[in-house]
């Protein structure tokens, strides 16, 4: 049997919403307390869509964090990217996190 090492809420990150409206999204990023880990550095892949920002927040079993995810797509369309975080982890030096992102023209009014 494999044991957990990480929790991660949602597992994949999908950035919806409309041309022009500010879309956002976050993941937890949960180490188990058998595996205790710091997160040591973050990177997209691509970073050309995206912006993101990784926080530390504390929790009654120890540590947690909070990668915040922003939509920069300009423009209708769909784009996927993988955030890597660094961790200080000899088990996993690395954890990945997929984005999918889904960007679609404003409805027009409805017709009266």
């Amino acid at each position: 049997m494999v044991e957990k090492f990480v929790t991660i809420i949602p597992k994949r990150v999908a950035l919806r919403g409309f041309v022009g409206e500010q879309i956002k999204a976050t993941a937890k990023i949960i180490p188990e307390e058998k595996y205790p880990f710091k997160i040591v550095g973050v990177e997209a892949f691509q970073a050309k869509n995206i912006d993101y920002k990784l926080e530390e927040a504390e929790r009654s079993k120890g540590i947690e964090y909070v990668l915040a995810i922003k939509n920069l797509k300009k423009d209708k369309g769909r784009y996927y990217d993988t955030i890597t975080l660094k961790t200080d982890s000899k088990i996993r030096p690395e954890i990945k996190i997929r984005v999918i992102g889904n960007i679609l023209d404003k409805p027009s009014e409805a017709k009266k």
